[in-house]
């Protein structure tokens, strides 16, 4: 599996922005989460949706602000980002995996990683 991120960009706070993540080489239908990575900062969680969409967990600093989602006919995941903070300011990065778990925050959960999005928010 092969994930490619894109979408983002610079906006200033308060600006929105949707990430897609598409999954190819084969139809992938399992468990899809987003992280990101700030500048001097360790990788963290950010969202995971579970592979038929109805199960989503978020971080607490963004919950209430970004929704992720996914549409399984596109192999795609999305991240959409509202009410963006200077904080939210990283390279977001999307992820797949087929294992299970009960907690899909942990990055080493997954399998494939895509290439990373940078997003830059100035306020």
């Amino acid at each position: 599996v092969q994930l490619q991120a894109s979408g983002g960009g610079s906006v200033q706070a308060g600006g929105s922005l949707r990430l897609s993540c598409r999954a190819s080489g084969r139809t992938f239908s399992g468990p899809m989460g987003w992280f990101r990575q700030a500048p001097g900062k360790e990788r963290e969680f950010v969202a995971t949706i579970s592979g038929n969409g109805q199960i989503t967990d978020y971080a607490d600093s963004v919950k209430g602000r970004f929704t992720i989602s996914r549409d399984n006919d596109k192999n795609t995941a999305y991240l959409q980002l509202n009410s963006l903070k200077s904080e939210d300011t990283a390279v977001y990065y999307c992820a797949a995996t087929y294992l299970f778990s009960r907690d899909y925050s942990d990055p080493n959960l997954y399998n494939w990683w895509g290439q990373g999005t940078l997003v830059t928010v100035s306020s």
